[in-house]
């Protein structure tokens, strides 16, 4: 699929069709896309916990996710929980945070890999839903996440039976100062 097409047909999903699954190695590969993605000082300290087993998901979704998102997710065929090593990207060999967003480069590294994942999944002809409200507690208890690294979002991955419209989009003019 061409690359502009991609990006203006990715939509979030919220229906998804649980007799048809996607396979690891399609996970593997919108993870190859992650990893593509630029960091501070090629920190890469993105992080990826991907849940396929049936019985991980439910866990996953009933334990660690709002009853909104955990419906929002019924059918899917993964959980992709994103994570990211604290205290290294956007922070000097000493420790010390090169400026005031300290950690906040970390996220921001981040959401550069994800975007390139779910990128990756829209040309797979694979929906995605990104969630931040989560229980990062439980997701570090259940999944056994290092404490050094700090849980974002959890991704729903899967087909999607329904293809929402483009939500209204801002123009250039209104998000962009131009000098």
């Amino acid at each position: 699929m061409e690359f502009q097409k991609v990006i203006e047909s990715r939509r979030s999903i919220r229906k998804y069709d649980a007799e048809k699954k996607v396979s690891e190695e399609q996970i593997r590969e919108m993870i190859q896309a992650a990893i593509y993605a630029p960091s501070w000082k090629n920190s890469q300290t993105a992080r990826y916990y991907c849940v396929l087993s049936q019985d991980m998901f439910e866990k996953v979704r009933t334990e660690c996710l709002p009853e909104f998102n955990a419906n929002n997710v019924e059918g899917a065929s993964a959980l992709i929980v994103t994570a990211v090593v604290k205290n290294r990207s956007g922070y000097e060999r000493s420790g010390e945070p090169t400026n005031e967003l300290g950690n906040g480069w970390g996220v921001y590294d981040l959401g550069l890999a994800n975007e390139n994942l779910l990128l990756k999944a829209a040309e797979m002809g694979i929906g995605t839903l990104v969630m931040g409200i989560r229980d990062e507690k439980k997701l570090h208890e259940i999944l056994s996440i290092p404490e050094e690294q700090m849980v974002v979002s959890v991704i729903g991955v899967g087909y999607g039976t329904v293809s929402p419209d483009m939500p209204k989009r801002k123009s250039v003019e209104d998000v962009a100062v131009i000098c």
